[in-house]
């Protein structure tokens, strides 16, 4: 498998993959990602600003990811709760692996690949968060390690469940 910044040619493969988890969200009552969001235009930024990623199986994208460096605005305050550190940290956004290839461990690889990025950048700490009634995301979250630090609010006031794990 290779991991690789996302180029602009590979828009619709992410969108594809997008819209996946997107119908997946709606048939389990889950109000993420719905609305028209993540859009092309999204997807379309995260490349520009070079925060998209791919994750490739036989040249066949089957998951995506926008990684941040930079501080993510929405992570200033924390409510119920507190991050487990201070520092820089790594922003993980809009993970999602191709509805065909779900269960077989593709996001634990997507993760190990932000983990050696971060570390690479002396960067220790990943910061996530998700959907109350995203399970699987929850779960996968605790079985790699995050713990659960808070709650944040979205721009939009949207709540989401706030995870940091330290490198």
């Amino acid at each position: 498998m290779k991991f690789r910044k996302a180029v602009k040619s590979d828009i619709n493969s992410i969108m594809n993959i997008i819209q996946g988890a997107q119908s997946y969200f709606k048939a389990q009552g889950i109000n993420q990602w719905q609305n028209n969001y993540p859009n092309y235009e999204t997807i379309s930024s995260d490349i520009e600003n070079g925060y998209g990623y791919v994750l490739l199986k036989n040249n066949m994208i089957i998951g995506t990811v926008a990684i941040v460096f930079d501080g993510e605005e929405t992570y200033n305050s924390i409510y119920n709760g507190s991050w487990l550190s201070n520092g820089e940290y790594t922003t993980i956004h809009r993970i999602a692996v191709d509805t065909s290839h779900k269960g077989l461990g593709i996001a634990s690889t997507i993760l190990k690949n932000i983990e050696e990025m971060s570390l690479r950048r002396g960067i220790r700490s990943i910061r996530v968060d998700t959907h109350e009634k995203n399970i699987s995301m929850i779960k996968f979250l605790e079985k790699n390690g995050f713990q659960h630090c808070g709650i944040i609010y979205l721009k939009d006031k949207s709540q989401r469940i706030a995870f940091e794990k330290i490198l």
